[in-house]
């Protein structure tokens, strides 16, 4: 029998050294997930231990019918996953994995404050680049369209490493451009689409009121009309921001897990609906930080900015990394 810790920083067993492995399989253990076994004192990685070592050193079995969702390869490029997005969610959502805010805000600032250089020295190098080719005329435009989910991507893939205890280097930061450019950039993409489409819909009816109002009836509809389209236009912004959480670790599961880029929306929307304003205040709170990084200026924003990226990345450790709690062993 053995215990293992979670990504959530919670003990999970004891369990059978099979189901063990069914978490590995799932992409919920890796090699460096501490773990001891019954009556041992020592933690030690599920890698040192002998019986796991050929669950890494060989492909486990597939979820869901597809590629196993172990984090993606530290070297090369990205290498897709064939799995069905709707069969991991729903196998996350069935271990019960929770994402407590304020433990992801505190172990952010536990990471920040022992690895406050890194951390820091890295955003401001990738928000530096964004801002150096954001003022180039057009290409700028383009490249905040292609280019977002690159840069995140790289980001997140950084901290990753800081958090799971893996080595990272300074341009690892940008490994975006080197680990899955093609599928960020897709990813990137379909998520504009997806927010310009909702705009859309409900802008529409704005427009038909500007025109009617102007070259038709002067101002006398304006307040017949507009009590409605201001509602219409309030549940608009919510419907975006629902969106907007809901898809939240698309980035991040790409270069991660090596989803494909509707993979990743698709698993992150519906993973994230079993805990949506859990993940919601997780990132209010990140804005709240970030606000408070204006009393110090510009200054203030970019060293609060890493705590709202390592709360945001524990939060998808909980839901994504965490193995579920082991099944309560049945009645004599």
């Amino acid at each position: 029998m053995f215990t293992i810790i979670g990504a959530d920083g919670k003990e999970y067993g004891p369990v059978s050294a099979d189901k063990i492995r069914e978490w590995i399989a799932a992409g919920r253990a890796n090699s460096q997930t501490q773990g001891k076994r019954e009556g041992d004192s020592a933690w030690s990685t599920l890698g040192s231990l002998g019986e796991f070592s050929a669950s890494f050193g060989a492909t486990p079995p597939p979820v869901g019918g597809g590629t196993p969702l172990a984090a993606a390869p530290t070297g090369g490029g990205w290498q897709p996953r064939d799995i069905d997005p709707k069969a991991y969610a729903a196998a996350i959502r069935a271990s019960g994995a929770r994402v407590d805010v304020f433990e992801c805000l505190s172990r952010s600032f536990q990471l920040w404050t022992s690895n406050f250089l890194p951390l820091v020295g890295a955003t401001i190098l990738v928000i530096l680049v964004q801002f150096a080719i954001g003022i180039v005329p057009i290409l700028g435009s383009l490249a905040g369209l292609l280019l977002n989910g690159v840069f995140y991507g790289g980001l997140y893939y950084y901290y990753l490493g800081k958090m799971r205890g893996e080595p990272r280097e300074i341009g690892d930061a940008f490994a975006g451009f080197k680990r899955g450019l093609g599928p960020l950039i897709l990813c990137s993409l379909i998520q504009s689409a997806i927010m310009i489409a909702v705009l859309l819909v409900f802008m529409a009816p704005w427009l038909g009121f500007i025109v009617s109002s102007v070259l038709l009836h002067g101002d006398k509809v304006m307040p017949a009309m507009a009590p409605g389209l201001i509602a219409l236009t309030s549940i608009g912004v919510l419907l975006m921001l629902y969106i907007g959480v809901s898809i939240c670790f698309s980035f991040v599961l790409v270069i991660d897990k090596g989803l494909g880029p509707w993979d990743a929306i698709v698993t992150s929307w519906r993973v994230v609906a079993a805990n949506w304003f859990s993940v919601f205040f997780t990132l209010l709170l990140g804005v709240l930080l970030g606000a408070l990084g204006l009393i110090a200026l510009f200054v203030g924003i970019l060293l609060t900015i890493p705590l709202t990226i390592g709360a945001v990345l524990y939060a998808y450790e909980s839901l994504f990394a965490a193995p579920g709690p082991a099944a309560p062993a049945p009645a004599a």
